[in-house]
C-alpha cells in the first residue's frame, strides 16, 4: 500500500503519542489528573512528532527530487524513479512533471538532430547529383574549345554528349522543383475521369524499347476492351506509372516480368505494380522513397536516373489521399500497391 508523507507522519505521530499517553496514565495510576495530563501530553506529543516526522519525510523527498534532477541533467531517463513507496504528493507531481518535460524536450532535440543530419545528407546528395552532369558537359565543351571543334565527327559527338548531360541536369532540377512544390503543398491535382487501361498501355508503349533491351515482358491484367475508370490527375498518375515501371525495369532481373493489375473495391481501385526481380532487403524497404536513396550503391552513378522517382511517386499518391504499400522478398520480387478513387458519375 502506498502512503504519502503526510499520512505516514500522522500515523507515526499517533502511534508514538499513544505510547507516551499510556505511559503517563500508568505513572499516574489512571487518576483524574493523570488522564488530563495524559491527554495534554498526547496532543502536544502528537503535534510535535507529526511536525518532526513530516519534516523529515519532506526533506527526504526533496533529496530524491534533487537526485532525479541530477539524473535528468545527465540524460539518464531510464534510471529516474517516477514512483516511490512513500511520497509527498505535491513533490511527486513536481518530479513527474519535470521528468516528462525533460523527456519531451530531449525527444525534440533528437528529432532536430535527425532533421539536421538529413539536411546535411540531402545537400551532399544534391551537390553530387548536380556536379556529375555539370562536369560532364563542362569537359565536353572545353575539349571542343581546345581544338576538337574543327573535327566534324568529334564535334557532333561531343555536342550530343554535352546536350545529354544538360538534359539530365534539367530533369534533375525539374524533379527537385516538383518535390519542393509537393512538400509546400502548392501543387494542385487536376482531377478528372479517365481510363486507366488506356493510360497503362501508353506507359508500356513508352517503355517498351527499354524493357526489350533487358528482355522484360510487360503485362496488363485486364480483359480485352475493358475500361477501368478512375478519378485522379491523369498526368500525375501517368508519372507514377512511368517511374514505377521504369524502376522495375532497371532493377529487375534479366528476362523478367512486370505486371500491373486493378482490384475493384466499393469506392476505390487497388492498383498493383509487381515484378519478379531480385527483391528488396527488409532494411531498405522503409527508405526506398527517400530522395536520392539507392539500394545498390554500385549504381549510384547511374546517369539515367535522378534518384527522385520514387520520392515523387510517394508525394503524388499522398496528394490523392492515399499511400504506397511495399512488399518484397529477396529473389522473389517486389509488389507496390496504392488506391485511387473510382470515376465520378
Amino acid at each position: 500500500m502506498n502512503l504519502n508523507s503526510r499520512t505516514l507522519a500522522i500515523l507515526i505521530s499517533l502511534a508514538v503519542a499513544a505510547m507516551l499517553t499510556a505511559f503517563l496514565a500508568f505513572v499516574e495510576y489512571l487518576s483524574a489528573e493523570g488522564v488530563v495530563v495524559a491527554l495534554v501530553g498526547f496532543c502536544i506529543s502528537a503535534f510535535f512528532l507529526f511536525y518532526l516526522s513530516y519534516e523529515a519525510l519532506v526533506f527526504r523527498e526533496i533529496k530524491n527530487l534533487y537526485t532525479s534532477l541530477e539524473k535528468l541533467r545527465k540524460q539518464d531517463f531510464k534510471k529516474v524513479e517516477t514512483r516511490s513507496t512513500f511520497t509527498a504528493d505535491p513533490l511527486k507531481k513536481i518530479k513527474d512533471e519535470i521528468y516528462q518535460l525533460a523527456e519531451g524536450k530531449q525527444q525534440e532535440i533528437d528529432e532536430l538532430k535527425q532533421l539536421q543530419a538529413m539536411r546535411r545528407e540531402f545537400l551532399a546528395d544534391v551537390s553530387h547529383e548536380l556536379k556529375t552532369p555539370i562536369f560532364a558537359a563542362q569537359g565536353f565543351i572545353h575539349t571542343l574549345m581546345d581544338g576538337a571543334v574543327d573535327d566534324p565527327k568529334v564535334r557532333d559527338k561531343f555536342l550530343q554528349k554535352a546536350a545529354k548531360s544538360l538534359d539530365g541536369l534539367d530533369t534533375l532540377v525539374q524533379d527537385l522543383i516538383s518535390i519542393s512544390q509537393f512538400e509546400k503543398g502548392v501543387v494542385k491535382m487536376q482531377k478528372k475521369n479517365f481510363d486507366a487501361v488506356e493510360l497503362v498501355q501508353e506507359v508500356f508503349e513508352q517503355l517498351e524499347q527499354k524493357a526489350a533491351s533487358r528482355n522484360i515482358t510487360l503485362h496488363l491484367e485486364a480483359d480485352p476492351g475493358e475500361k477501368i475508370m478512375l478519378y485522379a490527375d491523369r498526368n500525375r498518375i501517368c508519372q507514377v506509372f512511368v517511374n514505377l515501371v521504369d524502376n522495375a525495369i532497371k532493377y529487375g532481373r534479366q528476362d523478367g516480368n512486370i505486371w500491373i493489375s486493378f482490384t475493384e473495391n466499393r469506392k476505390r481501385y487497388t492498383i498493383t505494380v509487381k515484378d519478379d526481380g531480385t527483391g528488396i532487403a527488409e532494411e531498405h524497404i522503409n527508405r526506398i522513397f527517400e530522395r536520392f536513396y539507392r539500394i545498390d550503391k554500385s549504381r549510384a552513378r547511374d546517369t539515367t536516373s535522378t534518384g527522385l522517382g520514387l520520392a515523387i511517386c510517394k508525394h503524388i499518391v499522398e496528394a490523392h489521399r492515399s499511400f504506397i504499400a511495399v512488399k518484397s522478398e529477396i529473389e522473389k520480387g517486389t509488389t507496390l500497391r496504392f488506391k485511387l478513387l473510382k470515376a465520378k458519375t
